[in-house]
């Protein structure tokens, strides 16, 4: 199958991956049905259609957070995008730069921010508030020497959301001996990612924040660790603490209501993404594009 479409990518990357991980990928939480609204109000929009201007020039190129970007696009941060292609957050942080845009890095990303920022074009950062205060300062600092221009604070997360799709497909739940068998006999049905991803990616850690969970191996040990670190506390007054460290743009993500907007305006952040992560977290919120114009 040769590729002409988004969903047509959605299509080789269900036959290519693992099922665990391609449900983890393409689910929300819950019943989803934030996901279903996020993708019916954005297909609900239309555009305006105006004819006879010249479009023979056309010049998408703007400025921002100190950028100069190719077109008001960036790539989002993606959780474990180092299990879906070999080292995913390099060979993204690569497709960016060529692109001309950004490219966001994970705090669960598989690759490190040093290992990221090798491939020439340091990433912005994104950050969880976690219990660990000093872990948190070594990461703000790592990404500072790294030449990471941005940070992307997340704020719509102070617990993960229930996944009933990883539930279902055995990637949690059931005990580390069965998630092991259900991991072992999904990697032997899908033997081209096996070994291109599988053997020739690893290691298969959070690489930001594996210095804090040495005594893990597996990929979900360390979603545990993060889990039970989110620090359910945080209110505005810890971005203080932040900018007390970060020096730079903070973008503030998970934005979805304007009181929200005007508070974290208040407390300093350069920008907004206006987010509901994705559909996966709390269930049952607008969607995004919903939420845009008020904000």
């Amino acid at each position: 199958m040769r590729a002409a479409s988004v969903s047509d990518y959605r299509e080789l990357a269900r036959r290519r991956l693992p099922h665990i991980f391609f449900e983890y990928i393409d689910g929300g939480s819950y019943a989803e049905v934030t996901l279903r609204r996020n993708v019916e109000d954005l297909e609900a929009i239309a555009l305006r259609q105006r004819v006879m201007r010249d479009m023979s020039k056309i010049d998408m190129t703007v400025e921002t957070l100190g950028q100069k970007l190719k077109m008001p696009v960036g790539l989002a941060p993606v959780g474990m995008a180092g299990m879906y292609a070999r080292r995913g957050e390099a060979q993204a942080s690569r497709a960016a730069a060529t692109a001309g845009v950004p490219f966001c890095l994970s705090t669960v990303g598989v690759c490190a921010i040093e290992e990221v920022a090798a491939t020439g074009t340091p990433p912005w950062f994104q950050l969880y508030m976690l219990k660990d205060r000093g872990y948190m300062r070594e990461l703000l600092s790592r990404a500072k020497a790294a030449g990471c221009p941005v940070l992307v604070f997340t704020v719509d997360l102070p617990l993960p959301g229930s996944r009933y799709r990883d539930v279902r497909s055995g990637f949690t739940g059931g005990g580390p001996l069965a998630q092991m068998l259900t991991q072992l006999r999904d990697g032997l049905a899908h033997p081209a990612w096996t070994w291109d991803v599988g053997l020739r990616g690893r290691p298969h850690t959070l690489g930001s924040v594996a210095a804090a969970v040495q005594e893990s191996r597996r990929v979900t040990d360390f979603l545990a660790w993060i889990a039970q670190n989110f620090d359910r506390s945080v209110t505005w007054k810890d971005l203080d603490w932040v900018r007390g460290i970060w020096d730079g743009p903070i973008v503030v993500k998970g934005i979805l209501d304007p009181d929200d907007a005007r508070e974290a305006v208040k407390a300093g952040a350069q920008g907004l993404v206006v987010s509901n992560h994705g559909g996966r977290q709390l269930d049952g919120v607008r969607s995004s594009i919903a939420a845009l114009p008020r904000i």
